[in-house]
């Protein structure tokens, strides 16, 4: 305890300051991003030859940071959440709710294992924040999904009425509720700063990365090349997500009992656990003092999580 307590603290120290630091070079890749979308100027080659004036001012652990996928794959998430969070809040977060989790662990020394006693309670509370932004991530794509068949006809309408492209978005950013709304303000107002359209949508994707509005693009790109009622193409569209909402919900409603079983079969062995840990504690404190009963424990716990991870492959049916 005198050891692992200050090796943890000590962690968090880092960690928390080499979020700060991120967050500083985060901000000026967002800039730096604006001013490529305005131009038009391929990214890769502008990340290139900023990443090496960049270098000369980081420190090897922001360096070995920025090299690997977490924290674009952070910055993603944030950014589709809409969520006013920053990478280096995100990770903090996670750092410090993780050594509470590993604390709390400790104290309670119920698995057995030391080690197991601090990381599985670390991985857990440190991985709650993570799990927020994914959930608020999905749920804001389902709210923009839903919203789409609508703005698609809101567009023809538009067009229709003698509307050019551009003033139906803007009119669309503008009559539309938030979070799609949000978007299609985004969308018009970069190519309103002089963005061409080409790269405007790929940011649009980027930020909604979801097939409708792929498809949604991939017509307005393709129009635009070879021309065609724009306005035809997305009430058929609109027409054809709403036949895919239809379609998921009796997928939905044919599988619902499957994923209730697999949501019982997850949740039973953990209520019984946390059960008889308050009933009848020397139950379950015999097989983790037991070397054989610690492996048991273990083994038990990897195969609910492979379980579930079946589970979920086998209800998961795609539309």
């Amino acid at each position: 305890m005198i050891i692992v307590f200050p090796v943890l603290f000590a962690v968090i120290l880092v960690a928390i300051s080499l979020a700060f630091k991120f967050l500083e070079s985060q901000r000026k890749k967002q800039v730096e991003g604006m001013l490529n979308v305005v131009s038009g100027a391929p990214l890769e080659e502008t990340q290139s030859a900023l990443l090496v004036d960049r270098t000369a001012d980081q420190n090897p652990f922001e360096t070995a940071l920025n090299r690997t996928a977490i924290p674009r794959h952070a910055g993603r998430l944030i950014q589709q959440s809409a969520i006013g969070w920053t990478v280096g809040g995100l990770l903090g977060m996670m750092a410090i709710l993780g050594l509470v989790g590993a604390i709390l662990g400790v104290a309670v020394h119920q698995l057995g294992f030391f080690l197991v006693n601090a990381l599985v309670p670390a991985i857990l509370f440190g991985s709650l924040p993570y799990l927020y932004l994914r959930f608020k991530r999905n749920q804001r794509m389902a709210e923009i999904e839903s919203q789409l068949p609508e703005a698609l006809d809101f567009l023809a309408r538009s067009m229709r009425a003698g509307h050019a492209f551009s003033v139906s978005l803007e009119l669309l950013g503008t009559e539309s509720p938030d979070p799609l709304g949000q978007e299609f303000r985004v969308l018009f107002n970069e190519q309103n700063l002089g963005a061409p359209l080409q790269s405007a949508m790929a940011n649009l994707i980027e930020r909604v990365p979801l097939l409708d509005m792929r498809l949604f693009v991939s017509s307005v790109m393709l129009q635009k090349q070879t021309g065609g009622n724009l306005s035809e193409i997305l009430i058929r569209l609109a027409y054809v997500i709403r036949e895919r909402f239809r379609l998921r919900g009796q997928v939905k409603a044919a599988s619902a009992h499957g994923r209730m079983t697999a949501a019982v079969l997850m949740l039973l062995p953990l209520i019984l656990m946390v059960a008889l840990l308050f009933v009848a504690p020397g139950y379950l404190q015999g097989m983790a003092n037991d070397p054989d009963g610690k492996w048991m424990i273990v083994g038990a716990i990897g195969a609910q999580i492979l379980g579930y991870f079946v589970m979920r492959k086998i209800t998961n049916i795609k539309v």
